[in-house]
Formats: structure tokens, C-alpha cells, sequence
């Protein structure tokens, strides 16, 4: 299809094929940002996991903080949300560190699924709007026709024939963007479960590592042990006074 063609029936799709080609830059420049956001999510995530258990298996839990609050991971934010709790419950043992890193963990997930909503939209719309495309050249073929005879034309299917093919491109433009956009869906959606699940699995174990900590700190300390004393020795008689 040369040049020429793609404008010919750019002018004959009227604003039906626009809004097409419309959602499928949109559908484009969702997958992109998406694809830049997501570049190296796992692996940037299990290498602060790794540094923060680390840590925290040595005991030293403000090391494996530190290590979060430098980290633009995502993984970041759920560990951060531990160690909030970690010092509001230390003294309970830890209670509620588990719950605060679940609910972190779907505030991150809600991030990572933003505009895919976009991509579903797109998916199930644009091949109905490319239908009604299609559906209003054909109206528009026929309508021709009509004035085509009423003007002493021959009315034949000739006269109708070319319209209603320029007309069935919306319906094939349609198709063509709700598969890109499905295809963008379906591998960000696939993408996302494998993310999810590598971030709960952190969480568990950190939320595990976490309340150990808790729960040695509020251990009594054993009481400094004191020598024992040693008996007072037996103080000897008084000798009798010779006379």
C-alpha cells in the first residue's frame, strides 16, 4: 500500500479511523512507559533483599534500614513500612509487622498495574468502534446509491461496491489495534504475576527476620551474676585466764 492509498482512505475513514489510530499510539505509548517502569523490577528488588536480610540476620537492624532508605527499588517501600511498625511494636513482640508489609506490598502492586487499564480499554473497544465505522460507509454507500438513481443513474452494485469496501477498513484498523493492545495487556498482566509473587515471598521473609528482632529485644537480660561471699570464718575461743 503506497503512500497515496494510506491518505485516501485516511480521508475516507473520517474521524472513526482517527479515533483508531488514536487508541493505538495511546496503546503504544502505555506499553513503553509501562515496559521502562518494570526494566528490572525483580532483580533490583531481590538484591535489597538479600542486603537488608543480611543485615538483619547479623542484628543490625538500623544497617538494614539504611540500605532501604538508599534503594530505589519498590521492594524499598514494603521494607520501610516493616521497620515503621518494627518501632511502634517492639514492645509487643513485633504484632502487626506482617499486616503492614501485606498492605504496602498492594499499595505497590496498585502502582505497578497503573494505565493497564488503558490497555483493556482499548482491547475491548476499538473493534466495535471500528464496526460503526464500518457500518456508517456502508449507510453513506447506499445512500449514494440512492441519489446515484434518483440523478438517472444505473444503480448498479458497481456503484456501491467501492464504498463498502473503503468502509470495511475500519473494521479491519479496529481488529489490528484491539490485538496490539491485548497482546501489550496480556504479556504486562503475565509480567506483573511473577512480580508480585517474588515480592510477597520478600515480604514473608522479611516480616519473619523483622519480628525475630522484635521479639529478642524485649528479652530480659540475664541478672549480672554476683560471686558468692565467702563464709565468715569461726572466730577461735577466748583462751582461759591462767590463775
Amino acid at each position: 500500500m503506497s503512500l497515496n492509498d494510506l491518505l485516501h482512505y485516511l480521508r475516507l475513514g473520517g474521524v472513526t479511523l482517527a479515533l483508531l489510530l488514536g487508541a493505538s499510539v495511546v496503546a503504544l505509548g502505555v506499553a513503553i512507559e509501562r515496559l521502562i517502569a518494570l526494566w528490572g523490577v525483580s532483580e533490583r528488588s531481590r538484591n535489597l533483599g538479600e542486603i537488608v536480610n543480611k543485615h538483619l540476620l547479623r542484628g543490625d537492624v538500623a544497617a538494614a534500614r539504611t540500605a532501604a532508605e538508599r534503594s530505589d527499588a519498590v521492594a524499598a517501600d514494603i521494607f520501610l513500612a516493616g521497620f515503621d511498625r518494627w518501632e511502634r511494636s517492639r514492645a509487643s513482640g513485633g504484632n502487626g509487622i506482617e499486616s503492614a508489609v501485606e498492605r504496602e506490598r498492594a499499595q505497590v502492586g496498585l502502582k505497578l498495574r497503573r494505565n493497564l487499564w488503558l490497555l483493556a480499554t482499548i482491547g475491548s473497544t476499538t473493534p466495535f468502534v471500528g464496526l460503526f465505522g464500518t457500518v456508517a460507509g456502508i449507510m453513506r454507500s447506499f445512500k449514494d446509491l440512492g441519489v446515484d438513481v434518483e440523478a438517472g443513474g444505473t444503480g448498479g452494485s458497481a456503484a456501491v461496491m467501492a464504498g463498502i469496501s473503503e468502509a470495511l477498513v475500519a473494521t479491519a484498523v479496529g481488529i489490528l489495534v484491539a490485538v496490539q493492545a491485548m497482546v501489550f495487556y496480556n504479556y504486562f498482566q503475565a509480567r506483573l504475576a511473577r512480580v508480585l509473587v517474588e515480592l510477597r515471598l520478600l515480604g514473608d521473609e522479611f516480616s519473619e527476620l523483622l519480628k525475630e528482632r522484635a521479639t529478642g529485644a524485649v528479652l530480659p537480660e540475664p541478672p549480672p551474676s554476683r560471686e558468692t561471699a565467702p563464709p565468715p570464718a569461726p572466730r577461735a575461743d577466748p583462751q582461759p585466764a591462767s590463775s
